[in-house]
């Protein structure tokens, strides 16, 4: 069980703006950020939205259940019980690596080489090699894990349990909460990615929209 060695810092979360809901998406699983536009798993397909308009500019036909991340180049995209490796220019699949095991993957972000998985109701984040699936290191949560993001060398994941769900920065070494992000009751937090600057966006389940929420300034400088 994830314990903290001293009391976290809480906030509420401040909600920016709500894109969405996005006609024909019935929820929004997995989110990343290409420095552009925001990508967001909707189920049987990737799709991106510019963040200054909301609008949908681009779709790929790639299954999109779970964890989205981006690397500078590709996007990787959790199906199951495999990570494929996506050209989004092309939407094609240009490689493919296993899933941790045990099922339940949730949260997917890029971390220099590594890819930090999500395991949802495991309640654990996998660190895993890129270009094998080898585990590289894992750490438990008290809560059930949904989307996962890395930034400014920062690990952060959202929750979702108990019609509650909050946005966390914890130890990439030990898993010790250090911050959290609390949303609003009835805000979901399922994909989970930052813009580089003060943002996070976060998928919003079944309301069929991204949220974007900022990103605490102490965080960002850090």
């Amino acid at each position: 069980m994830q314990t903290s060695k001293r009391d976290p810092q809480v906030q509420q979360a401040e909600i920016v703006r709500e894109y969405g809901p996005f006609p024909g998406v019935e929820r929004v699983h997995g989110v990343t950020f290409d420095g552009q536009r925001v990508w967001f798993g909707r189920g049987e397909a990737l799709a991106a939205f510019d963040p200054a308009s909301g609008e949908i500019v681009r779709e790929l036909d790639v299954p999109a259940p779970a964890g989205t991340a981006f690397d500078g180049r590709y996007l990787w995209q959790i199906d199951g019980d495999r990570i494929q490796k996506v050209d989004p220019g092309s939407g094609r699949v240009v490689g493919t690596i296993p899933a941790p095991a045990g099922g339940g993957s949730s949260g997917l972000a890029w971390a220099e080489g590594t890819l930090w998985v999500g395991a949802y109701r495991a309640r654990k984040i996998h660190q895993i090699d890129a270009s094998t699936g080898a585990l590289l290191r894992t750490l438990e949560s008290d809560r059930f894990v949904t989307g996962v993001a890395w930034v400014d060398n920062e690990l952060w994941h959202g929750t979702d349990e108990g019609e509650q769900s909050d946005i966390r920065r914890i130890d990439p070494e030990s898993g010790e909460v250090e911050a959290r992000l609390r949303m609003p009751a009835g805000a979901s937090v399922t994909g989970l990615e930052a813009d580089r600057a003060e943002l996070f966006y976060c998928g919003g389940g079944d309301s069929g929209k991204v949220r974007a929420v900022r990103r605490p300034k102490t965080a960002a400088k850090r």
